[in-house]
């Protein structure tokens, strides 16, 4: 099945959809001040939206709104950063495709957006503003995927919730979750990526494990059958940072060397190929990688240096070389030695340089890229911050 063609389908739908939606706002009548973001910052993508913590713990949000995924009590779009509530102790944010997760500075959990069970509150009801998510204070990781949500409480203990019809839950089960539930026994989880219906964690140590749907080798087992319960992905046990795109899973070991498996239509894995591949393959000869991020069918990564490498597919400039040429293998986005942080959404980018400013490219027809238009970037433009 072709799910490029797929997805564009879905994509003029929900163009269409929205198209009568004011799709240009006007800038704040305030004046737009440089307020800069620190290394304590956090960024996050969806598929249409993106979010941005501040160092004073406050947090903004912009891009698609249609079921509330920005928080900010509307179903109104936004292209530039808006803030969301008052509030000034938000610690972490994950973006999934039509809802968000949040984590506050006392351990609680909340959540907002489009719901049918992925919110965890034990409703399907939508919610525009952030609702918490049972009484426990003791939340420290969160990730959103599609439909579905995983979390990581203090003990070292995995939860899940949401849809489960790809066993992307890793409960043993495909039963869908509206409340939070404990995912085996274990308590040693340490880090967690949700996919769009699969599922990659780590260990305490250093092991990785993958469940959920495995059409296209994503869960990296060495095979395509789909897994409800976790299981480990060969016996390295090396393993430090995860990213899951939407069919395909991008790694990292502590030899800072760079994996990848899965979908690859795109060139995503960036193998110089556009081969699938069922289990990890290393990527690039250097050992030099410090973070990744994965979008629907792109990969961002930063070296060591500070250096910002793309690669996947590019149709709307998601990888900020300028092009809209998919590139099969890592490219050097321009010379710039200071990028300190990244995510991915589904096409579009956001960035963050050591000067604590905020730059974004690809995709920005529902304001994704906060820069106060809905024209698509092909190389990063500063995003400004109130």
């Amino acid at each position: 099945m072709n799910r490029s063609s797929n997805f564009m389908g879905f994509l003029s739908f929900a163009l269409l959809r929205f198209f009568c939606l004011t799709l240009l706002m006007a800038l704040p009548s305030e004046a737009i001040s440089e307020t800069l973001l620190t290394a304590k910052q956090q960024i996050a993508a969806g598929h249409d939206h993106t979010f941005a913590l501040k160092s004073d713990g406050t947090l903004w949000a912009w891009g698609r709104n249609g079921n509330g995924q920005l928080g900010d009590g509307s179903t109104t779009d936004r292209n530039v950063p808006v803030q969301i509530g008052s509030d000034n102790s938000w610690t972490a944010i994950s973006a999934g495709y039509y809802h968000t997760i949040a984590l506050k500075s006392d351990g609680t959990l909340w959540a907002w957006g489009r719901n049918f069970d992925k919110l965890g509150d034990g409703t399907n009801i939508e919610r525009h503003s952030p609702v918490q998510i049972g009484s426990d204070k003791n939340w420290t990781g969160i990730a959103a995927g599609y439909n579905y949500t995983i979390a990581l409480k203090s003990d070292g203990t995995l939860w899940a919730w949401g849809l489960n019809n790809f066993g992307q839950l890793g409960d043993g089960s495909t039963t869908d979750r509206n409340v939070p539930v404990q995912i085996g026994s274990d308590n040693k989880w340490t880090a967690i990526a949700a996919g769009y219906y699969h599922t990659i964690a780590l260990k305490s140590d250093g092991t990785l494990w993958a469940w959920g749907r495995n059409g296209n080798g994503q869960l990296g087992d060495s095979s395509t059958t789909e897994r409800n319960a976790p299981v480990q992905i060969g016996t390295d046990n090396k393993w430090t940072e995860i990213a899951a795109g939407y069919y395909h899973t991008i790694a990292l070991k502590s030899d800072k060397t760079l994996w990848a498996w899965g979908w690859n239509e795109n060139g995503q894995l960036g193998d110089d190929s556009t081969r699938e591949k069922h289990s990890p393959v290393k990527i690039f000869s250097r050992n030099s990688w410090a973070a990744i991020a994965t979008g629907a069918y792109h990969t961002i990564a930063l070296k060591s240096d500070g250096t910002l490498w793309a690669w996947g597919l590019n149709n709307f400039g998601q990888l900020g070389d300028g092009s809209i040429t998919y590139k099969n293998s890592p490219v050097n986005i321009d010379s710039y030695k200071r990028w300190t942080a990244i995510a991915a959404g589904g096409h579009h980018t956001i960035l963050l340089k050591s000067d604590s400013k905020l730059w974004a490219c690809g995709a920005n027809n529902l304001g994704q890229l906060g820069d106060g238009t809905t024209t698509s970037r092909y190389s990063p433009v500063q995003i400004k911050m109130q």
